[in-house]
C-alpha cells in the first residue's frame, strides 16, 4: 500500500497496536470521523469576524466560505485545518501503526465522510475537497496530492466550473493510478471518494449538464 518513496521520507518506526489489524484500522477510522467533523471553517469565521458562513455565497461551511466571511488569513487557516484534520489520522495509521492494505480505505475516506455528514452540523458539512486532499497526504506523503493539485489548479482556472474541474481531475487521477500503481485498495479509495464528491457538489450538475449540452 504504501510505496518505498513514502516509507523512506516519513522514517516513522512502525509501531502496530496490539489488536488484529481490522480493530487498528476501525479505531482510526472512527477518530478520522470524529476530527473530520469538526467545522473549522464555521467556528474560525464566527470567531473572526461574528459571521455564519452558511448564510454566505453557496452556503457551503467550508474553508473558501470562511475566506469570503473573514479574509485570507482566516480562510488559509481554513484550508490547513481541514487538509490536517484528514492528514493526522491517516498518517498515523499507515506510517505509524501500520495499516495497511484494504485497511486503509475506510481510514481514509472517514475524515471526509465526518466533514460532509458532521453530526455537529446535523450532517450538513461542506463538500470535502480540503479531507480528500489531506488523506491522500497521509496515504501517499507527496506522489498523490501533487498529482492531484497539479491537475486541479490549471482546470479550475481554465473551466471555472468547481464540479467539473474535480470530477475531471479525479478520473485523470485514476488514470494515472492505473498506469503507475495499480493497488485495488487505492483505486477503490479513489472511486468512493469521486462518488461522494460528486454528490456534495450535486447542486452544480444541472449546470454541467447544460454545459456539455447533455440532456
Amino acid at each position: 500500500m504504501r510505496s518505498p518513496d513514502s516509507i523512506a521520507m516519513m522514517n516513522l518506526p512502525l509501531q502496530p497496536l496490539p489488536f488484529p489489524p481490522w480493530l487498528t484500522a476501525v479505531l482510526f477510522s472512527l477518530l478520522g470521523f470524529c476530527l473530520g467533523a469538526i467545522p473549522f471553517s464555521l467556528y474560525l469565521a464566527r470567531w473572526a469576524a461574528g459571521r455564519d458562513i452558511r448564510q454566505i455565497a453557496d452556503g457551503n461551511p467550508g474553508a473558501t466560505n470562511a475566506w469570503r466571511a473573514a479574509g485570507w488569513p482566516v480562510g488559509l487557516l481554513a484550508y490547513f485545518l481541514d487538509i490536517s484534520k484528514a492528514v493526522v489520522p491517516v498518517l498515523l495509521a499507515v506510517h505509524h501503526f501500520g495499516v495497511q492494505g484494504w485497511n486503509v480505505v475506510p481510514v481514509a475516506l472517514a475524515p471526509t465522510l465526518g466533514h460532509v455528514f458532521s453530526p455537529l452540523l446535523r450532517g450538513r458539512g461542506g463538500k470535502g475537497l480540503a479531507s480528500v486532499l489531506g488523506a491522500w497526504i497521509g496515504v501517499s506523503i507527496i506522489e498523490v496530492p501533487l498529482v492531484i493539485l497539479l491537475l486541479l489548479t490549471p482546470l479550475f482556472l481554465w473551466l471555472r466550473k468547481s464540479a467539473l474541474s474535480v470530477l475531471l481531475t479525479a478520473s485523470l487521477t485514476l488514470c494515472y493510478l492505473l498506469l503507475f500503481h495499480r493497488d485495488p485498495a487505492w483505486i477503490v479509495l479513489l472511486l468512493l471518494q469521486t462518488l461522494l464528491i460528486a454528490w456534495t457538489h450535486r447542486s452544480e450538475l444541472p449546470a454541467l449538464r447544460r454545459l456539455l449540452h447533455l440532456p
